[in-house]
């Protein structure tokens, strides 16, 4: 299993440093969040990431298909393809704080599987038509794999079907991690590719400590937006205990788009503590803990047919997060 790790640009002298040591302490990919009213601009942050660094993969984890037409997406791809000397891929999925911070629902399915498709074709080199107009990013030559975010098995299966890697963020637990697989090569199936092509990328919020108490308590915004996420839309075939069904629905209506990610004393840091779920959004949602108990979770995520370990560096010292999962986890699994 690969390793890497998901930032928020938030500043840009922080922000090389963290790329730079990421790299250094073995991550094998960076993803940079897009969130416009939140971070600094996605592309910008990836191509100062290119220029920072010589061997990780780099791509947006994740962009959606509202904010940018997919000839906007798929001309930054191609640039960022050559900038890197290939290192590039796309990550992409229906939405969350880019678009609700704009007062956007996320996209349909339907409107993902298109956008898609036509940047798939755009980095080709080829014209597409994309409602109802047609577009082209004519010098783009060499594309980059395509990664779909998904949570639900509807989600999941079309991963499988078009997408070359799928982001799952739908737990961490070797039963949830089995279904989802399971979900990822029907979708393959479906669509005729071998069993396995698609690669598989399980995503976690992630801090280590000495303490795998005071780890949690400094994270539980990013759990509380893991469970915003996942759960959002409908908890059908989500594996989610029926006793906190209340709990998890009505976390959708608490959280706060404008805080999503903030580190601090936020109204989002105090969700799943209020709901009594912040045990079980740990348990499912993160590696967190002592190192020894993060190498243990990263073990256990390896055997369940997992590629990459996604894990995001978010607290009040990242660089921390990323020198210390390089050091005592990825050295040592």
């Amino acid at each position: 299993m690969k390793y890497g790790v998901t930032l928020l640009p938030t500043a840009y002298d922080s922000f090389r440093r963290h790329v730079r040591l990421a790299e250094a302490v073995g991550f094998d990919y960076i993803g940079v969040a897009d969130s416009q009213s939140l971070f600094r601009e996605l592309f910008v942050s990836l191509a100062v990431a290119a220029t920072e660094t010589e061997r990780v993969q780099l791509g947006p984890s994740v962009t959606n298909p509202l904010t940018r037409h997919p000839a906007v997406t798929a001309s930054a791809i191609a640039s960022l393809q050559e900038l890197s000397g290939g290192r590039a891929f796309l990550g992409i999925g229906t939405g969350d704080s880019a678009i609700l911070n704009l007062g956007l629902r996320p996209a349909r399915l339907g409107a993902l599987r298109e956008y898609v498709n036509a940047v798939r074709t755009l980095l080709s080199g080829e014209s597409v038509e994309y409602l109802g107009r047609t577009g082209h990013v004519r010098w783009s030559q060499r594309p980059a794999p395509i990664m779909m975010s998904a949570e639900g098995p509807r989600t999941l299966r079309m991963a499988g079907e078009i997408a070359d890697r799928a982001m799952v963020h739908t737990g961490l637990t070797p039963e949830i991690l089995a279904d989802t697989v399971a979900h990822v090569r029907a979708g393959e199936r479906e669509a005729g590719k071998p069993d396995g092509a698609t690669e598989i990328w399980a995503f976690a919020k992630c801090n280590i400590a000495d303490d795998r108490d005071a780890a949690i308590n400094e994270i539980k915004m990013a759990l509380a937006a893991s469970a915003h996420h996942a759960f959002r839309f409908t908890l059908e075939g989500k594996h989610v205990p029926e006793q906190l069904h209340e709990a998890m629905m009505a976390i959708q209506g608490e959280y706060v788009p404008a805080e999503h990610e903030q580190v601090g004393d936020t109204r989002n840091a105090a969700i799943s503590d209020e709901f009594g779920v912040t045990g079980y959004l740990a348990e499912r949602f993160a590696v967190v803990g002592t190192p020894a108990e993060c190498r243990e979770q990263a073990r256990r995520i390896a055997a369940s047919s997992v590629d990459v370990l996604q894990i995001t560096a978010i607290s009040h010292d990242p660089a921390d997060i990323i020198r210390r999962f390089g050091e005592e986890v990825i050295a040592k699994t």
